[in-house]
């Protein structure tokens, strides 16, 4: 099983969470990750955003990366979109 954590911050302040599950075997783990992220964003009703070089390099060293307002196109209310793999099978 693959559980991604989605969480949008404002001020230090958790304003919405959720958590996509992906069971499927048949596709890799990048694809799991940006479908789980298109998820997110349909969710919370925000366009997807824009992976930088910096947001690349902290996902794959931590498994952890925050997309602020650089990452998104459209303006956002809330201080950065935080995502992080909470489970995966090896």
């Amino acid at each position: 099983m693959f559980r991604l954590w989605g969480k949008i911050w404002k001020k230090n302040h958790l304003l919405k969470d959720t958590v996509i599950c992906d069971d499927r075997r048949d596709i890799n783990r990048t694809r799991k990750i940006y479908d789980a992220l298109d998820s997110i964003c349909h969710e919370f009703d925000l366009s997807r955003p824009i992976w930088l070089d910096s947001t690349i390099d902290e996902f794959l060293r931590h498994d952890k990366t925050r997309f602020s307002k650089d990452n998104f196109i459209d303006d956002i209310d809330f201080d950065y979109l935080e995502i992080q793999v909470i489970e995966e099978d090896d």
